[in-house]
C-alpha cells in the first residue's frame, strides 16, 4: 500500500470559489427548511404569495391602462411619479421593516472566511429571489406593454431593459439602508420609533386619499406631466421612462437614462459594501458617554412624572404613574394615542366640511345636531383602546394580582392615567372642529359631547376588558394580534364601541330637543355625564375584576 508522505496539498480544482448561486441556493434551501413540516407556515407563505400577487395584478392593470387607452401624457405619469415612488417605497420600508428577510442579514456571514466582493455580490444576487421582487417585476411589465402599445416592438424591448434596471436599482437601494442602519435599527428606542411612524402612517391613510382624489379633480394633468418627466431624469424615474422616450423619439436619452441608472446601482453597492463590516460585527461606537446628573429627590417622587405629579402619594397615585409612564414609554400603547388624535381630527371634520361648497349653496349646512353626531364616534373611538387594556400588560400583570390590587382602584387609576393623555387630544379636537366649521361659539357643544361619550366609552369598556381579555403577541409590531381565539374576542371591541354610542344616546337626544339652549349646557352636563358613567362602570366592574383575577391573568398571559 503506497502512503504519500510528500506533505502536498489537496488539488486546487477541489476548492471551488463560492459564487453568486451559493448564496441563491441557500437561501432557497433556509426558505424551504423554514416551511417543511410547519403547515401554519406554509399558509402564512401561500397567503402572502396570494396577496402579493393580487398588488401584482392591481400595479400591472395600473401601469398598462395609459398604453391600452393611447393615453401618452398618462403614461409618462404612470412611469415617471409610479417608477419613482417604487423606488422610494423599496428605499424606506427597510427603515420600518428591517429584517424583512432574515437569510440577508450580513451578520449571518461575521465568521465565514468570504471576502467583501463576494458577500456583496451574493447577497445582492439572494435578494433577487423573493416574493417582493416577484410582484414587483409582474407590476412592472404593465410598463412594457405601455412602450409596446405606444411606440412598438423596440419601444417595448427598450422597457424591458428598463425595468431590469429599476428592479436592481430598487433591491439595491433597499440592501445598502438595511446594512447601513443595521446598528441603529438594533435599537430597542429606534424600534419604537419606527413602530410609532408606522401608526402615524396608517392613521393617516384615510386623509392622505381623500386629498389625493380632491388634488386629482383640480390637478392640472400637463404641469404634471412635466413635473413626471423631470422625475425621469433623477434615478428614482430614469429606468421607468426609457421605453417611453423612444416611443416620443428621443432614443438618444436611452443610453443616458441607462447610464445614471447603472452609476446609481453601482454607488448604492459601493455604500453597502463600506458598511457591510460595522452590520455583520452589529455594533458601531456610540461617542463619548454624556455624564448625566444624578437622579433628584426620592425614589417615590422619581416615579411620578410631572404631569401627575400634584396626586398624593398613595396606591392610587403609583397606579397612575405607572399607567402614565406605560403610556408614554410603551410603543404599542403610543400608536394607538397617535390614531385616535388623527382619526378624531379627520373624521369630524370631513362629515363637517365634506360635499359643502359655500360659493354654490351645495351640499348641507352644519348643526349642533351633525356635529354632536361626528363627535360621538370620536368620543367612543377614544376610549375603545381600553377594551383590552389588560393585554397590554401580559404576564406582568400578576405583580398587581399577587399585591391584591382592588378592582375598583385599579380601574380608576386606569381611566386617570389614560384620561391624562386623552383629554388634551378630545379638547384639541373640539378646538380645531369648531375653528374649521366657523363656529366658535359651539366649542362647549363639541367638548361636552367628546367628553360625555368618552366616559360612557370607559365604562363600557372597562367591562369589556375584564370579560373580554386576551393575549397580545409579544412583537414590536402595534398592530399584531394573534389569531385564532385573540382574534375571535377581538370582535367584542365592536360590540362596545356600538353599546357605547347606545349609551350616548342622550346627549345626541338633546343636541336635538334643546337646540341653541343645549349650547350653554353641553358641556356641564357632558362632563357630569361622562364622569358620573366612568365612575360607576369602574365601581361594577371592579366587583367583577376581584372575581376573575386569576382567571384575568390566564387569558392575557402569552402562550409560547
Amino acid at each position: 500500500m503506497a502512503v504519500d508522505v510528500t506533505g502536498a496539498p489537496a488539488p486546487a480544482e477541489r476548492l471551488r470559489p463560492v459564487s453568486a448561486r451559493h448564496f441563491v441556493r441557500l437561501k432557497l434551501r433556509v426558505m424551504g427548511n423554514n416551511l417543511r413540516g410547519k403547515g401554519w407556515r406554509v399558509g402564512l407563505f401561500v397567503t402572502g404569495l396570494v396577496v402579493a400577487l393580487w398588488f401584482a395584478a392591481t400595479g400591472f392593470f395600473l401601469f398598462a391602462l395609459p398604453g391600452l387607452a393611447d393615453e401618452p401624457d398618462f403614461a409618462v405619469l404612470a412611469a415617471g411619479f409610479g417608477g419613482g415612488l417604487l423606488v422610494l417605497g423599496w428605499l424606506l420600508l427597510p427603515l420600518v421593516f428591517f429584517g424583512v428577510d432574515e437569510t440577508l442579514d450580513p451578520a449571518r456571514f461575521a465568521l465565514l472566511p468570504l471576502s467583501r466582493r463576494t458577500l456583496v455580490v451574493g447577497l445582492f444576487a439572494a435578494a433577487t429571489v423573493s416574493v417582493p421582487v416577484l410582484a414587483a417585476l409582474l407590476a412592472t411589465t404593465g410598463l412594457v406593454v405601455t412602450a409596446w402599445r405606444l411606440g412598438g416592438w423596440a419601444a417595448g424591448l427598450v422597457e424591458v431593459v428598463g425595468v431590469v434596471g429599476g428592479l436592481l436599482l430598487c433591491i439595491a437601494a433597499s440592501r445598502a439602508i438595511t446594512s447601513a442602519f443595521a446598528t441603529m435599527l438594533r435599537s430597542r428606542r429606534v424600534r419604537d420609533l419606527a413602530a410609532v411612524l408606522l401608526a402615524v402612517l396608517a392613521a393617516l391613510l384615510g386623509p392622505v386619499q381623500i386629498a389625493v382624489v380632491a388634488a386629482a379633480e383640480r390637478a392640472d394633468w400637463d404641469r404634471l406631466a412635466d413635473a413626471a418627466r423631470v422625475v425621469g431624469w433623477t434615478p428614482f424615474g430614469a429606468p421607468w421612462t426609457v421605453g417611453l422616450d423612444v416611443a416620443e423619439g428621443r432614443a438618444w436619452a436611452v443610453p443616458v437614462k441607462l447610464a445614471i441608472t447603472a452609476l446609481t446601482v453601482l454607488a448604492l453597492l459601493v455604500w453597502w459594501s463600506r458598511s457591510l463590516e460595522s452590520a455583520m460585527v452589529g455594533a458601531a461606537s456610540s461617542g463619548p458617554a454624556k455624564e448625566r446628573s444624578g437622579p433628584s429627590g426620592t425614589p417615590v417622587a422619581q416615579l411620578f412624572p410631572r404631569a401627575v405629579g400634584w396626586l398624593r402619594r398613595d396606591r392610587f397615585g403609583a397606579l397612575v404613574a405607572r399607567e402614565c409612564r406605560y403610556w408614554w414609554r410603551d410603543a404599542r400603547r403610543r400608536a394607538n394615542l397617535i390614531t385616535i388624535g388623527v382619526v378624531g381630527m379627520f373624521l369630524p371634520v370631513m362629515v363637517n366640511l365634506g360635499g359643502f361648497n359655500p360659493t354654490e349653496g351645495s351640499g348641507f349646512q352644519t348643526s349642533p345636531l351633525v356635529i354632536s353626531l361626528s363627535l360621538l364616534f370620536v368620543g367612543s373611538l377614544a376610549s375603545l383602546t381600553l377594551a383590552n387594556q389588560f393585554g397590554f400588560d401580559g404576564s406582568a400583570y400578576a405583580a398587581n394580582v399577587v399585591a391584591g390590587v382592588p378592582g375598583r382602584l385599579e380601574l380608576q387609576a386606569r381611566m386617570a392615567a389614560f384620561s391624562v393623555y386623552v383629554v388634551p387630544i378630545l379638547l384639541g379636537i373640539s378646538v380645531v372642529v369648531v375653528l374649521v366649521v366657523g363656529e366658535p361659539g359651539w366649542l362647549g357643544l363639541a367638548a361636552g359631547t367628546l367628553i360625555g361619550t368618552y366616559g360612557v366609552g370607559l365604562a363600557v369598556n372597562s367591562f369589556v376588558s375584564v370579560l373580554g381579555a386576551y393575549a397580545l403577541p409579544e412583537t414590536s409590531n402595534p398592530f399584531a394580534i394573534n389569531t385564532g381565539a385573540g382574534v375571535a374576542k377581538s370582535f367584542l371591541t365592536l360590540l362596545s364601541l356600538i353599546a357605547a354610542a347606545a349609551a350616548s344616546v342622550p346627549l345626541i337626544a338633546a343636541a336635538a330637543l334643546l337646540g341653541t339652549v343645549w349650547l350653554w349646557l353641553a358641556l356641564p352636563v357632558g362632563l357630569a355625564y361622562g364622569v358620573g358613567a366612568a365612575l360607576l362602570g369602574a365601581y361594577l366592574a371592579g366587583d367583577v375584576l376581584d372575581r376573575r383575577l386569576p382567571e384575568l391573568l390566564t387569558a392575557v398571559t402569552p402562550r409560547r
